[in-house]
């Protein structure tokens, strides 16, 4: 993407973006490899030992192999990567959704953090941020010209610490400071509301260790306000997938006992495995099923899955599932195309290394590496159309992504060309100063077109499936 444009995405302040990845944990690395290249270990510590003494100046040495650890592992894949203490920490707080800071889902909007919403229970919460609100200024630093992570970074903290966000209110049209203490918060990954009687709207938009207890939480809520329910849309637009037993999970509250859900298969014994649609394969700990209470309605309820680009591994997992045994509508866009799971493994108390171990297969047997899950009904992100689709980055664009092990890969040209048209259009908007292309609506929200969409399929009612933005247009012509 060219240097002029910029198309955020959402972000918990102080928790790390998801890694788009489907994980496993193993605690102990593995035996190394029996017979080792010689020749080249002696050149790796060759190299090691001209840095140490020739450098034009001292260097840390376990910096030095901790870069060459780096660069070993990162040349396999997007996804394989070494974890040092200072990432490692980060990678636990992205997986268990943990972290400390002010406690809001945010966006970028005219380069000032927006709050998307502030996480209930949350310091911004009780402080009484809302949703739309606009951080001009973090402490001392004007929030204007910061990179979301930059934004992030500053907001984030220590326990028991104090940060002040100046904050403009555009439905009061006022500025003010809000002085928070930061604390430890736990992401929702889960979000769910009746959008109107009979249809409800559960959104999942990472799979982190309590996901599925809070997915059955919000599940049963649902059922509690009305037990006939007519419909349900489950939202994984733009969730970059987590752990694989979440998937598994969720996949199977909505399938019947003991059908299969996902295959894996790899180099190692451990990466050929079936998962089905019982509790023993996606109980990490033991413990009670916290399935177990849901209704059996949620069997049979009619459903929808809304996917988009962004809708990565372990979502395309459950997509894909409920696609194979016709439980569910799958609607939207082709999905990203991250068929691979990774597998952490401990190599000490700090440090540890994410290593892809297998290709994942649905139910039918078809690998989504490189390919992604296509929607039964293709859906445009507004009812003008696509405006930042083709500008999305998918596994099949990233350099070094593994085959999808299926047959020669196919180069997207179709896709190639709109999305070199769509650069085009936006730099040459932004050179003639045009106004900036209205921002995405809030998913769930009344002006969420794809929703909509996914409520009339329920419905039975007349779909607007994709079409161009210039066809869009035509057709409003018309009927007006």
């Amino acid at each position: 993407m060219g240097s002029k444009l910029k198309v955020a995405g959402w972000l918990a302040v102080g928790a790390v973006a998801g890694a788009m990845t489907t994980m496993q944990f193993q605690a102990i690395a593995r035996n190394p490899v029996s017979q080792l290249p010689l020749e080249e270990l002696q050149q790796l510590a060759a190299v090691f030992g001209m840095v140490k003494s020739d450098y034009v100046e001292p260097v840390d040495e376990k910096k030095l192999i901790n870069d060459a650890i780096s660069g070993m592992v990162s040349g396999l894949d997007p996804h394989s990567q070494f974890f040092d203490k200072k990432t490692f920490k980060e990678f636990r707080e992205g997986t268990t959704g943990k972290f400390v800071g002010v406690g809001i889902e945010i966006g970028m909007e005219d380069g000032l953090v927006k709050v998307v919403s502030p996480i209930e229970g949350s310091p911004a919460f009780r402080a009484g941020l809302k949703s739309g609100d606009l951080i001009t200024k973090i402490d001392d630093t004007m929030v204007k010209g910061l990179t979301m992570d930059q934004a992030v970074k500053r907001m984030r903290g220590e326990p028991n610490t104090k940060v002040v966000l100046q904050v403009f209110r555009k439905s009061e049209t006022r500025s003010f400071p809000v002085t928070i203490v930061r604390e430890e918060i736990r992401v929702q990954s889960v979000r769910a509301k009746m959008v109107e009687p009979g249809y409800g709207w559960l959104r999942v938009s990472q799979f982190q260790d309590r996901t599925v207890e809070d997915f059955a939480k919000k599940l049963e809520e649902i059922y509690k306000q009305d037990p006939n329910l007519k419909g349900l849309v489950l939202d994984l637009r733009n969730d970059p997938g987590g752990l694989l037993e979440g998937a598994v999970a969720i996949s199977s509250a909505f399938l019947p006992s003991d059908v299969v859900v996902v295959t894996t298969n790899g180099q190692i014994a451990d990466s050929k495995a079936t998962f089905k649609a019982s509790p023993e394969y996606y109980l990490r700990r033991g413990g009670a099923d916290p399935l177990r209470k849901l209704p059996e309605a949620v069997k049979k309820v009619p459903l929808v899955v809304l996917v988009n680009e962004g809708s990565a591994s372990a979502s395309e997992i459950v997509a894909g599932a409920l696609q194979d045994h016709k439980r569910a509508t799958i609607m939207g866009a082709q999905t990203f195309g991250k068929g691979s799971v990774q597998t952490v493994r401990q190599l000490g108390p700090d440090t540890a290394l994410k290593i892809t171990t297998a290709r994942y297969y649905t139910p039918s047997g078809a690998s989504i590496q490189a390919k992604g899950i296509v929607p039964d009904v293709m859906l445009d992100e507004t009812a003008e159309g696509n405006l930042f689709a083709a500008l999305r980055v998918r596994e099949a664009d990233l350099d070094k992504h593994i085959a999808s092990g299926q047959g020669p890969e196919q180069k997207d040209e179709a896709r190639e060309k709109a999305r070199e048209e769509a650069r085009k259009k936006l730099e040459e908007e932004q050179q003639k100063k045009a106004a900036a292309p209205k921002p995405l609506p809030e998913f769930g929200s009344a002006e969420d077109f794809q929703l909509v969409q996914a409520l009339n399929q329920l419905k039975g009612k007349p779909v607007l499936v994709s079409k161009t933005a210039v066809e869009r247009k035509a057709e409003a012509n018309t009927n007006n």
